[in-house]
């Protein structure tokens, strides 16, 4: 790695990586470096060369010999994720941020996505294409693709950011020299794996509105780039189930504890094990009014009857104890618990229609057992769901893990 002799502590130092961008460097840098004169904080521009092969990287040493303010950065193996990396790894800066060569997102988001960084509010900042705010111009292709991507991200990692494919991030230097070595990839997905890495360490993520538009000549490989994507997701979430990354070191290191709040659950555990208590306590209650209303009843009355009285009881229980709830919304906690209901009418119903048509006269100790395993699968199913959906809010807000 070759750097140009410009390492004067600056407040920001934005990286531009770049592969085989002779035709748009120049005036990319010349554009950028204008619009810095009236910048409020000290800058320095890193152009970082992917390995060009190309006049890119004779072209980036003439700007950095041209330009006060502009220094090259040469690595020899391609990757934007290598690139940032090394770069900001090595940063003295306090804050370390990065934008695409192409300059798709408008330069007036940069004030706003520094400032939070330098102020101390916020640690990690990133260019939002999703927010409602922004200003958008591309095709309904790649627009598909960009929310599709962001919604597999808040399914399968729980992200809580927007857009994290946007080239347009910036992140307090200290944090990012503390979450670097546990970031694996070098290419494209290393966006992604540096913001969950962020979340789950619980640093705070502020999302400024962009002006953007599409460049038609993108050389970004969707197809390829979305079977990384998709490796990146599994070995982060296999990751993160296993306890392979130090979230609970990083969490102390920033000093990012959860704030303690008496009575309100704040880890996964602790809500299971409410959430169990609170089951065991509804199962025994579901029992006890179904063998009281077995006979009067029937067996498919008397288990829907006990089911709903004892599943609107387990909603507020949970509500109140596992999740930590209180005020407003409880009406439509109910009305989303009662469909949780009806997915445990589904699993118990036809537990008992599957044991009749097998067994004619089942007897009494058969039949409970039956409701019973039943009734724990259901539980599990609930617990899902009211986790990540009806309840999903306040335990983003409050769950430490």
């Amino acid at each position: 790695m070759t750097a140009a002799l410009q390492e004067a502590t600056v407040d920001v130092e934005i990286v531009v990586p770049v592969y085989n961008e002779e035709d748009d460097l120049p005036s990319t840098v010349r554009r950028l470096h204008t619009y810095l004169r009236g910048f409020p904080f000290t800058t320095l521009i890193t152009i970082a060369d992917n390995a060009s092969t190309d006049a890119t990287l004779r072209y980036a040493v003439a700007l950095a010999d041209e330009l006060p303010g502009v220094r090259v950065v040469h690595l020899d193996a391609k990757g934007r994720g290598r690139a940032l990396r090394e770069v900001w790894a090595a940063s003295t800066a306090q804050v370390v941020a990065y934008m695409d060569v192409d300059l798709s997102t408008d330069l007036a988001a940069l004030l706003p996505l520094v400032a939070p960084l330098m102020s101390g509010h916020s640690d990690v900042a990133i260019g939002s294409r999703l927010s409602r705010s922004a200003r958008v111009a591309r095709g309904p292709k790649r627009e598909l693709i960009s929310r599709c991507y962001n919604l597999l991200l808040r399914t399968a990692l729980r992200a809580r950011f927007s857009d994290a494919q946007c080239g347009f991030k910036a992140m307090r230097a200290d944090c990012a020299r503390a979450l670097l070595p546990y970031v694996h990839d070098t290419g494209w997905f290393f966006d992604t794996e540096l913001l969950v890495l962020a979340e789950r360490s619980g640093l705070r993520i502020a999302e400024v509105p962009v002006d953007w538009i599409d460049d038609p000549d993108s050389r970004v490989d969707v197809v390829a780039t979305a079977l990384a994507d998709l490796r990146g997701i599994a070995r982060l979430i296999r990751a993160l189930a296993t306890g392979a990354l130090p979230l609970r070191d990083l969490r102390r290191q920033f000093g990012r504890h959860p704030i303690d709040l008496p009575g309100v659950p704040k880890r996964l555990t602790w809500q299971a094990i409410r959430f169990a208590a609170i089951g065991v306590l509804s199962t025994l209650a579901y029992l006890a009014l179904f063998v009281l209303l077995r006979a009067p009843l029937g067996a498919q009355v008397a288990n829907f009857t006990a089911l709903l009285i004892t599943a609107v009881a387990n909603t507020s229980a949970n509500r109140r104890f596992t999740f930590g709830v209180r005020g407003a919304g409880a009406a439509r906690h109910q009305a989303q618990g009662l469909i949780v209901f009806a997915l445990g009418l589904g699993l118990t119903s036809g537990s008992l229609a599957l044991l009749t048509n097998t067994h004619t006269h089942p007897s009494r100790p058969v039949e409970l057992s039956v409701l019973i395993a039943a009734n724990l699968a259901a539980t599990v199913l609930r617990f899902v769901l009211m986790r990540e959906w009806v309840f999903a809010r306040a335990t983003n807000r409050k769950d430490a893990r």
